[in-house]
């Protein structure tokens, strides 16, 4: 998977939601191992996921980064909002990849657009 095309789904995704500001996000492919631990510890959840999204600011204090006050956001020198962190967990994406007869940069695409969304506050239904 390369960095510019994870680059491009994300800017992609910004433009679509309008988001204004200069905004940063990391992505993190990882394997199994990693992305259930990561989900034990701060999801009490012990198993992997196929994404996972850490907003760096508690949600019920957020505020659209459309909006002329990005409150809520992490704003570091330079004026960037830094908005969270995606983990993706690359066994997963290859087993949906796979079951949806796609190839596993597509699903890893669509996975760190999902993970996006919900930084940005947009949730489904569990």
């Amino acid at each position: 998977m390369s960095r510019p095309k994870i680059k491009n789904v994300v800017e992609e995704v910004l433009v679509e939601r309008r988001v204004t500001s200069d905004c940063e996000v990391s992505v993190l492919i990882c394997g199994a191992r990693k992305s259930r631990d990561l989900a034990k510890k701060y999801l009490d959840d012990d198993q992997a996921h196929n994404v996972l999204s850490f907003p760096l600011v508690d949600e019920r204090n957020l505020v659209s980064p459309t909006a002329k006050s990005a409150k809520g956001f992490v704003e570091f020198q330079g004026g960037k909002l830094v908005l969270g962190d995606i983990v993706v967990c690359y066994p997963m994406a290859q087993a949906e990849a796979n079951r949806d007869n796609i190839l596993v940069n597509e699903k890893i695409c669509e996975l760190v657009q999902h993970g996006l969304l919900h930084l940005l506050g947009e949730h489904h239904e569990p």
